[in-house]
């Protein structure tokens, strides 16, 4: 048995993965990295949920708010950056922390990336012409009769994993997810993957919830500033998007914040499907006792 492991913590937004987490990293003496492909960028911070300064206090953390939306930031180099971090940090602690709904940067972190065979360049450049001529909406049709299962499992408003999917199932004639998980790459530790689950009335009240105090702390004002840059793969997110849209006079705020919250409970519903599919998460009820959960992972520390 491995001796170094990752507590891996796992949930849709909103549900309560960083108070979890604060809570784990106390009771084992260890620091938090965070997954959350959201909240790497330093000049996105309402619409990320990114934890609150008293949060960031109470326990060290890493991979938050530590690039810019200027850069060409992949789950690829995200996986590279996270090997190096951990191989130093075990040499001190052998357990640390991981916490995000990224399923895809959680998966690259403890099973590696899969890998898919070159394609046609002009498949992606086709369709980037048809993404900018026709809009989102026929790409997404497109993906979901090429490949139900990626369709219902991956984020379908990001436009470049959307086109990422389609070229790899034009190109080889395959879908997307007939190559997912071909091969597991050696780790030098054991991921233990606790997954907090809650009736789906309770996650979405909570999303309400957080997105009408977003706007309340000033995320219009956020988006105003980071309008000029919409363009941005980073600003391709659920909160940013909508109230681009409001900017730019085709929604109303009522309707933009409206579609904020639909999105993200959209968003949240695909975080469920994906994780479903690992048989290796234990999941626990957000009502369960945090010593329940410190005691499975006692357990799963020996």
């Amino acid at each position: 048995m491995k001796s170094n492991k990752l507590i891996t913590i796992l949930g849709p937004t909103a549900i309560g993965k960083t108070a979890l987490s604060i809570q784990l990293a106390k009771a084992f003496s260890t620091e938090i990295l965070s997954c959350d492909s959201r909240q790497f960028y330093k000049e996105m911070t309402l619409g990320t949920a990114v934890p609150s300064s008293d949060e960031l206090k109470a326990v060290k953390h890493h991979f938050i708010q530590n690039r810019s939306i200027f850069e060409n930031y992949s789950v690829g180099a995200f996986e590279k950056d996270v090997i190096q971090f951990l191989e130093k940090a075990f040499k001190s602690n052998p357990v640390m922390i991981m916490v995000g709904g990224s399923g895809l940067y959680v998966d690259a972190v403890t099973k590696g990336l899969d890998e898919f065979p070159e394609v046609d360049p002009e498949i992606r450049i086709r369709l980037k012409e048809r993404l900018v001529n026709e809009g989102i909406e026929p790409l997404q049709n497109a993906l979901k009769d090429l490949d139900i299962i990626t369709y219902e499992r991956m984020d379908i408003d990001n436009q470049q994993r959307l086109i990422r999917a389609l070229e790899i199932c034009l190109g080889t004639g395959k879908p997307y997810a007939y190559y997912l998980g071909k091969e597991k790459k050696i780790r030098n530790f054991s991921a233990i993957k606790i997954g907090l689950t809650a009736p789906r009335k309770f996650v979405y009240e909570r999303i309400n919830q957080r997105v009408d105090i977003m706007m309340q702390e000033g995320l219009l004002e956020e988006a105003r500033k980071l309008y000029p840059y919409k363009h941005l793969n980073a600003l391709q997110t659920v909160g940013y998007r909508e109230l681009f849209r409001h900017i730019e006079g085709e929604l109303s705020l009522e309707e933009a914040v409206d579609e904020v919250k639909k999105n993200t409970r959209r968003f949240a519903k695909r975080q469920g499907t994906y994780f479903r599919k690992d048989p290796n998460i234990k999941w626990f009820d957000i009502d369960t006792g945090l010593h329940e959960i410190i005691q499975y992972v006692e357990k799963s520390l020996e």
